[in-house]
């Protein structure tokens, strides 16, 4: 691949581009159920692929790949769960509406900061595309009912 500011601009490209196809997609997104219970979710755009694995329900957890010309270059992996008490179905919706609102130039999961309703989705990170670290939650009535932590970047690049 090219210089390594270009690599991770067309990385971050793609990831956006992947994560507003996957998970953050809702109901349009192709979902395969893997053999060992896991859940798999496949983006793929000329040389660059994505790859969502994940397991869950309550709590979950899971990581997503890109690779380029069939090399793994940048990873997330990624656990969070809702509160006990609280119904998921009323939360999941809300957090894949922030998901679709995912930053161009920092491509952690949602925005900074989501808000609809009764509901507050806040994302916090440290770091760029090539190494970086964050938690996400979301508010209902101003109370925590949803976490998630996630860690990652560049992967093989020497």
């Amino acid at each position: 691949m090219e210089h390594m500011e270009t690599i991770i601009s067309d990385i971050k490209k793609f990831i956006v581009e992947a994560n507003k196809a996957g998970y953050a997609a809702g109901d349009s997104a192709t979902i395969i159920k893997e053999a060992d219970g896991s859940k798999t979710i496949v983006y793929e755009k000329g040389d660059w692929k994505y790859h969502d694995n994940f397991f869950g329900g309550e709590p979950y957890g899971g990581r997503e790949v890109v690779f380029y010309k069939g090399k793994p270059v940048w990873m997330m992996v990624y656990y969070g769960w809702v509160i006990p008490n609280i119904d998921p179905k009323t939360i999941y919706p809300f957090l894949q509406e922030s998901l679709r609102l995912i930053p161009e130039d920092s491509p952690f999961r949602g925005p900074k900061l989501h808000e609809s309703a009764n509901m507050h989705y806040i994302n916090e990170w440290k770091g760029q595309a090539d190494s970086f670290k964050g938690e996400e939650i979301i508010l209902l009535d101003k109370k925590e009912v949803y976490k998630a932590f996630y860690v990652g970047g560049l992967v093989d690049q020497r």
